[in-house]
């Protein structure tokens, strides 16, 4: 049975990788006349708030996670975007800085799309346009639902229902049947939570001992994502 037939995954993922799906080939083109590549290792920055955008940036391969840093430096993780997604591109639209940061979960292959390219083709392409302001309107609600969620949920209900997403997002070349592997750090994880580390290694630990999952080093790895939607209480 499909996630989506157990749970509203789409409430909690954005969809910038649908925004190029289907694009003409000559507003492709436009776009993509000086794309260029770069290889990111963990942990490097791609972009930092309140910096000027000089251009949009899509995830060839890799993960990355968009945080904002409060005033005691404590980072906060807010979306965690995969392989195939558009980032950075709010500012832009916005004509403002970025309103976050931007670094590599893992080591990834970013493409980096120039500011001009960008507004020359969403200045002619009525699908770009369409397809930005359906992305932008998903977007909000993912981004309130999240906000509900950590007034509103305890922990243990929202490592649970982090884990189910990111589940998702590390399916590469998943199989029906088999277990899926999340490589994220405890402090990544429990930053993304709204919660301590402490707290998401407990919390771990118990579902663990439930045979929920397993761990691997900094790799969880899960056996029963079923239990974790029920913990989630969605």
């Amino acid at each position: 049975m499909s996630i989506h037939q157990k749970f509203p995954i789409d409430q909690w993922d954005f969809k910038s990788e649908s925004i190029l799906a289907d694009l003409p080939d000559e507003d492709k083109a436009i776009l993509l006349a000086n794309q260029t590549e770069q290889e990111y290792d963990k942990g490097e920055i791609i972009f930092r708030e309140n910096s000027y955008p000089s251009g949009i940036f899509y995830i060839v391969k890799g993960k990355v996670k968009k945080y904002k840093i409060d005033k005691n430096r404590k980072e906060h993780i807010i979306y965690v975007a995969n392989t195939g997604e558009l980032i950075g591109y709010h500012a832009i639209i916005s004509g403002d800085r970025f309103p976050d940061s931007a670094a590599a979960l893992e080591k990834s292959i970013i493409a980096f799309i120039p500011k001009e390219d960008f507004l020359q083709t969403l200045a002619v392409s009525a699908f770009l346009g369409t397809r930005l302001l359906k992305t932008l309107s998903h977007e909000f609600a993912v981004l309130a639902n999240s906000l509900n969620i950590i007034a509103q949920k305890s922990v243990r209900e929202r490592l649970a229902l982090q884990l189910v997403v990111l589940r998702e997002k590390y399916k590469d070349h998943f199989m029906e049947g088999n277990a899926v592997e999340i490589n994220m750090s405890r402090d990544d994880l429990a930053s993304l939570v709204g919660t301590a580390r402490e707290n998401v290694v407990r919390i771990l630990s118990e579902f663990k001992d439930e045979g929920w999952l397993m761990t691997k080093g900094r790799k969880i790895i899960i056996l029963d994502v079923d239990a974790l939607i029920k913990v989630a209480n969605m």
